[in-house]
C-alpha cells in the first residue's frame, strides 16, 4: 500500500463532520469513496452524535480498532459499514472482522474502493438498504444496482480488459437429477466449466429447484457439484450477453435459482467444495443448511469488476453473516477458508466426503 494516502479521522472527526464533505467533483468523479475511523473513548454525546453521521455518511466507514470494541461504542460499529480488529480480541459479533493489521487492511480496502468507487459505493448502499427488507425486496433492489452497474463505465474498462471471449458451448446435461424416495439430489454439471452459472446451467438449475417446490413428496433437497469445484460463478463468457439491462433484471430476479432455493430453505441442503466463487455461495448461503468440504474456499470478486454481487449474495449472505462481513469480503475480494466461514455462520458444518 506504498504511496497511499489513507483519509483517516478519529470518532470526535465523525462527530464533527469528517464525513459529510461532499463525494462527487464537478464532473461527478467520486472523491475519497471510504474513510477510515479510529475508535477510541470517547464521552456519551460524542459517541452518539458520531454514530448518526455514521447512518447518513455517503462514504463507505471503515473501523479500526486495537482491540474488541467495549459496550460504549458497540452502537458506533454497528453503524459503520465494518469494524477491523486486532487477531487477539475475544470473538467478534457480525459487524467486527479480525485483523493481523488492522491498518494495512483498511488500506487495502480503500485501494479498492478508490479503484471501483461506484461499485463500492453502490454495493454499501445495498447492503444498508437490503437489511430490513423481505428476502423478494431485497433482491430487486440488488438486481436494480446491479443493472445500473452494468452500463456503468467501471464495468466497461473491465469487459475492455477481459477481451472478447466466446459463448460457452451446448452442455448434454448441465444438472444431473436422481431420485431416493423423498430425496431429490441435484448436481451441477459442468465440471469442464467449474460448473459456472451460465444461462444453461441455472435454467437447467431452477427447473429441478421449481419441480421440489410443487411436489410435497419430495422432503429433502441436496445440492451438490461434479469436478473440482461446486460452482466457479457466473460465466465470464456471457458477461454483457443480455439484449438490455431491463431483461437483465428481470432474468435475475424472476428466472434465477436464489428465491427458489429461499422457498426451500427448510428442505435444502448445499454441499460445497473447491473454489466457490461468486455465485457458488450466493446461491448456497440462501439454503437452510450448508456443509463445506475442509477444501472449500469462498470469494466475491465483482467490485473489482465493477459490479456487486448479482445471485442474490447481498440478500442471503447479509442474513448468514451480516452486512458488514459481507462488505469486506466483496470488497477485499479476499478468498475465506472453510474454518473462518464456519465461525461467522457462512456455512453449518465442515466436513470431509461429498
Amino acid at each position: 500500500m506504498d504511496g497511499i494516502s489513507l483519509p483517516r479521522c478519529s470518532v470526535t472527526g465523525l462527530a464533527e463532520g469528517a464525513a459529510a464533505a461532499p463525494i462527487l467533483g464537478e464532473n461527478g468523479e467520486v472523491i475519497d469513496p471510504l474513510l477510515v475511523v479510529d475508535l477510541e473513548a470517547a464521552d456519551a454525546g460524542t459517541l452518539k452524535a458520531a454514530t448518526h453521521a455514521a447512518i447518513v455518511a455517503d462514504r463507505v466507514l471503515v473501523g479500526v480498532a486495537a482491540g474488541e470494541p467495549d459496550e460504549q461504542w458497540r452502537g458506533l460499529s454497528r453503524a459503520l459499514d465494518v469494524t477491523l480488529v486486532a487477531c487477539g480480541a475475544a470473538p467478534p459479533g457480525p459487524e467486527l472482522v479480525r485483523s493481523a493489521d488492522p491498518v494495512a487492511d483498511a488500506a487495502a480496502l480503500y485501494a479498492a474502493a478508490t479503484a471501483c468507487p461506484r461499485a463500492t459505493l453502490t454495493l454499501a448502499q445495498v447492503l444498508r438498504a437490503g437489511e430490513p427488507l423481505d428476502v423478494r425486496a431485497a433482491l430487486d433492489v440488488e438486481s436494480f444496482a446491479y443493472s445500473t452497474l452494468l452500463g456503468g463505465t467501471e464495468f466497461a474498462r473491465w469487459l475492455t480488459a477481459r477481451g472478447a471471449r466466446p459463448l460457452p458451448p451446448p452442455a448434454a446435461e448441465p444438472v444431473l437429477l436422481a431420485r431416493d424416495d423423498g430425496l431429490l439430489r441435484i448436481t451441477l454439471n459442468r465440471p469442464e466449466r467449474r460448473n459456472a452459472y451460465g444461462r444453461e446451467l441455472r435454467d437447467a438449475l431452477t427447473g429441478a429447484l421449481r419441480l421440489a417446490t410443487v411436489d410435497d413428496t419430495i422432503t429433502r433437497v441436496v445440492l451438490d457439484g461434479a469436478g473440482p469445484a461446486f460452482c466457479a460463478g457466473g460465466d465470464l463468457g456471457e458477461f454483457g450477453t443480455t439484449p438490455d439491462l431491463a431483461t437483465a433484471h428481470l432474468v435475475r430476479t424472476r428466472a434465477g435459482a436464489g428465491p427458489l432455493l429461499h422457498a426451500l430453505a427448510r428442505r435444502a441442503e448445499v454441499r460445497v467444495h473447491g473454489s466457490c466463487v461468486g455465485a457458488g455461495i450466493e446461491l448456497p448461503a440462501f439454503a437452510g443448511h450448508v456443509v463445506a468440504a475442509p477444501d472449500t474456499t469462498f470469494r466475491l470478486p465483482e467490485v473489482s469488476m465493477g459490479l456487486i454481487p448479482g445471485a442474490g449474495g447481498t440478500v442471503s449472505i447479509p442474513r448468514r453473516i451480516g452486512r458488514w462481513r459481507t462488505l469486506f469480503a466483496a470488497l477485499s475480494g479476499r478468498a475465506i477458508d472453510a474454518d473462518t466461514a464456519l465461525e461467522w455462520g457462512l456455512v453449518d458444518a465442515v466436513e470431509s466426503g461429498r
